[in-house]
C-alpha cells in the first residue's frame, strides 16, 4: 500500500478527515491503488475547491492543451477540454475562448521558455500563475499530454499549487536585457583571461609593470606588437602616458619575450572579440538605461545602500521588482534569493546546512555587492560584523551572511520607500544579534541593556 494511502486511512480512522461523495482525478489515482476499499465503499474524500471556474494548460513547443474546470454548488466538476498550436493568432483565439466561458483563473508549468509567449498573451485579461514543474509532477503511470492538464487543472483548483513569482512585464523585459548583460560581462572576462593566459605563454610580463593589461597604454603598445613584433623605444615612448611610473626601458625588457605566430593569431582575435564585447555592452547599456527611467526613485533609495552602484540597483530591481508585498516578509524574500539554509532534516540532525541554490543572477550579484559594502569606510559596522563572522565561521559564510543583510534592508527601503540610514541600521542589527538568553543579576544591569537598545529609561523610586 502507498504512503498516500496509509494517510488517508490514518486521518479517517482518527476523524481528521472530511468525507463527501466525490473524488478528484488526483485523488481517484491513490484511490484506484488502494486495496482497502472498505473505508471509502460510500463516501469518498474530496480537497476544499479554491477555484470554481479555472484552466490548466500543457505546454509544448508546438502546441498547448488547455483543460477547463467548472465546479458547481454540489462539487460537481465539468471539463472541457481543447487544443491550440502557438502561433499567435491561436493564443489570441484560446484567450477569447477562455473568457467565453468566464475563466480567469489559468495554472501553466514553467516548460523552458515556451510558457513565455503563452504567458504574455493571457495575461492581459486572466490571471496567470506559473508553477515550477516539482510541484505538479505526475503520479507514476501512464502520462499523455490529456492526462497532464486534467492534473494540473485539479491541483489549482483545489489550491495546491505553489506560485512562482512572476514580476510585471516591464520589470521582465528589464530583467532579460540586465540577464543578457550580465552573459556578455562574463564572456568579456573569459576573453580577457585567455589573452592574459597567451601573454603567460609567450613570456611577455607587461602586467608586471602597469596597472592594467586591458589600460589605454598597455593595449596601445599589444596592438603594435602585434604588427610589428620587434619594437623599440622610439616606437614605445609615444604611446606612454605621463602617468604611468616605469620606465620606457622596463616596459620594452617586459615585452620581449617568445612571441610565435600561434600565440600572436590568437591574441589578435580575443582583442578583436573583446572589443566587439564592450562595444555590444555599450549598446545594451543604453536600452538598459532607458527601460530603467520608469525606476529612478527606486534605484535612488537603493543606492543610499553600502556597497551598491547603478548598475547593480537597476539589476537588482529586475531581478525583485519594486512591490515587495508580493513577498510576506524578509525571510521569504532571502529564501527566493538563495541566501538562506536549505531544508535538510531527518531524525532531528541536520544533514546539511549550505544554502540552496535559488537565485542564480541575483545571489552572485549580491555578493559582489557586500565584498564592496565591508570596503566602504563610511560604514564601518558592516566591516565589523563582517570580520565578527568570519572569525567564527569562515570567509565564504561571513560574504553570504553580509548579503543577506544587504537584500534585507533593499526590502524595507523598497517596502517604506525610505532611504538606508546608518544608524538606524547599526541599531536594529545590534538588537538582533544579541543574545536571546541575558543573565541580568540587578535591576541595574536589566535598565543598561534597555538603554543600550536606545530606549530612554528612568528609575521611579517606590
Amino acid at each position: 500500500m502507498s504512503v498516500a494511502c496509509r494517510l488517508l486511512i490514518y486521518f479517517y480512522e482518527h476523524g481528521t478527515l472530511t468525507l463527501v461523495k466525490q473524488f478528484s482525478s488526483f485523488q481517484m489515482e491513490i484511490y484506484s491503488q488502494c486495496p482497502l476499499t472498505k473505508y471509502f465503499r460510500k463516501e469518498y474524500t474530496m480537497l476544499k475547491t479554491i477555484f470554481k471556474n479555472c484552466a490548466g494548460i500543457d505546454v509544448h513547443k508546438t502546441n498547448i492543451v488547455v483543460r477547463i474546470a467548472k465546479t458547481d454548488d454540489h462539487d460537481v466538476t465539468e471539463y472541457q477540454l481543447k487544443k491550440f498550436s502557438t502561433l499567435t493568432e491561436d493564443l489570441i483565439r484560446c484567450r477569447d475562448w477562455l473568457v467565453e466561458n468566464g475563466t480567469y483563473d489559468v495554472c501553466m508549468e514553467s516548460t523552458g521558455k515556451y510558457w513565455i509567449p503563452v504567458f504574455n498573451i493571457l495575461e492581459e485579461k486572466c490571471h496567470c500563475v506559473l508553477t515550477h514543474p516539482k510541484y505538479v509532477k505526475s503520479i507514476v503511470g501512464k502520462k499523455t499530454d490529456n492526462k497532464d492538464s486534467l492534473r494540473i487543472v485539479d491541483l489549482f483548483k483545489y489550491g495546491l499549487v505553489e506560485p512562482s513569482f512572476i514580476p510585471p512585464a516591464d520589470i521582465r523585459q528589464l530583467r532579460d536585457l540586465m540577464r543578457y548583460r550580465n552573459k556578455l560581462v562574463n564572456m568579456r572576462s573569459s576573453e580577457k583571461n585567455r589573452f592574459q593566459n597567451s601573454l603567460t605563454v609567450s613570456n611577455i610580463q607587461i602586467a608586471n609593470v602597469v596597472t592594467d593589461v586591458f589600460g589605454k597604454t598597455s593595449q596601445s603598445i599589444l596592438k603594435l606588437m602585434l604588427e610589428k613584433p620587434n619594437l623599440t623605444l622610439d616606437d614605445i615612448i609615444p604611446l606612454l602616458d605621463w602617468r604611468l611610473k616605469s620606465s620606457p626601458e622596463d616596459i620594452l625588457k617586459s615585452i620581449n619575450g617568445s612571441f610565435d605566430e600561434s600565440q600572436s593569431s590568437k591574441m589578435a582575435v580575443c582583442l578583436k572579440h573583446y572589443e566587439s564585447l564592450n562595444d555590444s555592452i555599450d549598446l545594451l547599456e543604453q536600452s538598459i538605461l532607458k527601460l530603467a527611467n520608469k525606476y529612478v526613485s527606486e534605484i535612488n533609495l537603493i543606492l543610499t545602500v553600502p556597497g551598491i552602484k547603478e548598475i547593480s540597483a537597476i539589476f537588482i530591481i529586475a531581478e525583485i521588482g519594486t512591490n515587495m508585498e508580493v513577498f510576506p516578509d524578509d525571510k521569504h524574500l532571502i529564501s527566493w534569493a538563495g541566501l538562506s539554509p536549505r531544508c535538510n532534516e531527518s531524525n532531528k540532525k541536520k544533514k546539511s546546512s549550505r544554502i540552496n541554490k535559488a537565485g542564480a543572477y541575483i545571489k552572485p550579484l549580491l555578493v559582489q555587492c557586500a565584498l564592496a559594502a565591508i570596503k566602504d569606510k563610511n560604514c564601518p559596522y558592516i566591516r565589523a560584523r563582517y570580520e565578527s563572522l568570519k572569525k567564527r565561521r569562515s570567509h565564504k559564510k561571513a560574504i553570504i551572511a553580509i548579503a543577506r543583510l544587504l537584500l534585507t534592508s533593499i526590502y524595507h527601503i523598497l517596502k517604506n520607500k525610505e532611504p538606508f540610514d546608518y544608524e538606524r541600521f547599526k541599531k536594529l542589527q545590534n538588537r538582533n544579534f544579541k543574545s536571546k538568553k541575558k543573565n541580568f543579576k540587578t535591576e541595574d544591569d536589566m535598565i543598561n541593556y534597555l538603554a543600550s537598545l536606545g530606549y530612554n529609561i528612568t528609575k521611579q523610586n517606590t
